[in-house]
């Protein structure tokens, strides 16, 4: 497992590992995974992925991937909370990792790795998590995220509502 910076050449791969989230919803429509209403095209999928490198090149955002025999396994991103200057110093942190490789540590090291990659760039950083996502909370706490917020009934899935939790955590 090699946990890096993602590369251009990481495009098929990352929008492989990012489809497989739509099936693993309608799979087990309990997962706190946040999906768009309907799988984007790969044209979509290109566009996004273009928009995330040149954010990376204009020193907004930070996205490291994990991966297993050239595949993206599991990545986690920050990107600058806005564009104000006010604002400028503080980074949105998520992350994700696909099912078969959840559990075997690569949420720790890519937490890791990336928050070491943010030295420098930003001076404190926000997740949101779902409240029912005890395994999450725990590692985001692990590496010095606290809970600062909520946002009741904040993800919705069909007619099932949980609390959006926000957690921060400063750097340096």
């Amino acid at each position: 497992m090699v946990i890096r910076p993602v590369r251009w050449s990481d495009f098929p791969t990352f929008v492989e590992f990012y489809y497989s989230r739509y099936d693993e919803v309608t799979r087990n429509p309990d997962l706190f995974l946040y999906t768009q209403a309907k799988k984007p095209a790969l044209g979509e999928e290109a566009i996004w992925f273009g928009s995330l490198m040149r954010e990376i090149l204009d020193g907004d955002t930070v996205c490291m991937v994990a991966e297993e025999d050239g595949r993206v396994v599991g990545a986690a991103d920050v990107r600058r909370k806005g564009h104000h200057t006010e604002e400028r110093h503080a980074g949105i942190y998520a992350n994700a990792i696909v099912p078969e490789w959840r559990g075997k540590g690569i949420g720790d090291e890519l937490i890791s790795t990336t928050l070491k990659a943010c030295t420098g760039k930003f001076e404190v950083l926000y997740l949101i998590v779902v409240d029912q996502n005890e395994r999450a909370k725990k590692l985001y706490r692990k590496h010095g995220f606290v809970e600062c917020g909520r946002f009741p009934r904040g993800f919705k899935r069909g007619e099932r509502y949980l609390d959006d939790i926000l957690m921060w955590r400063a750097l340096g």
